[in-house]
């Protein structure tokens, strides 16, 4: 797994083009996701389903956003995409897993910036919120960037690493 994780890190401080995805969404994001899936595949993207397969009104995030994000983290795909109604849910549960670092996104400058300072794997957006245009370029913007690796960045993301291996009492 560790050899994995330095190839995505060597792929992407090449500029490596962003090939394998995954993507999943609840009920709220059903229909968004329909349609980022056909657009993403006519661009030339492997596209990882996690459902849901179909809409179902009480269906519930984590069971399709946490394995998004777990082959994230084992870098099964190399980046990921989570839907839901607003993108809050999706956020949360997918930063639950540990080597996720995933931001609710809703504009151009978050997308790449989000990659490209505090190396963001995952995505997430509100499919009640944010349209299929703006979702498109938003992905789009997302997928195209790249880890800058500045030490400024990589120092701050130790220090957010270094909070995923302490134990909090409850």
């Amino acid at each position: 797994m560790e050899s994995k994780q330095k190839i995505r890190k060597e792929n992407a401080e090449s500029g490596r083009e962003i090939k394998h995805i995954g993507i999943a969404a609840d009920h709220g994001g059903f229909e968004l996701k329909v349609q980022l899936i056909a657009t993403l595949k006519e661009a030339g993207y492997e596209v990882e389903d996690f459902g849901a397969d179909e809409h179902v009104i009480d269906d519930d995030y984590p069971d399709f956003v946490i394995p998004l994000a777990r082959a994230v983290a084992h870098s099964e795909v190399e980046r990921g995409v989570a839907i839901c109604g607003s993108g809050v849910g999706a956020c949360v549960a997918a930063n639950k897993v540990h080597g996720v670092r995933a931001a609710l996104i809703s504009d151009y400058f978050s997308a790449h910036q989000g990659v490209e300072d505090d190396d963001m794997n995952v995505m997430c957006l509100g499919g009640q919120v944010t349209g299929y245009s703006l979702s498109w370029d938003l992905v789009r913007t997302f997928l195209n960037a790249h880890f800058m690796g500045d030490e400024r960045f990589k120092r701050r993301l130790a220090k957010v690493a270094s909070l995923e291996k302490e134990i909090t009492p409850l």
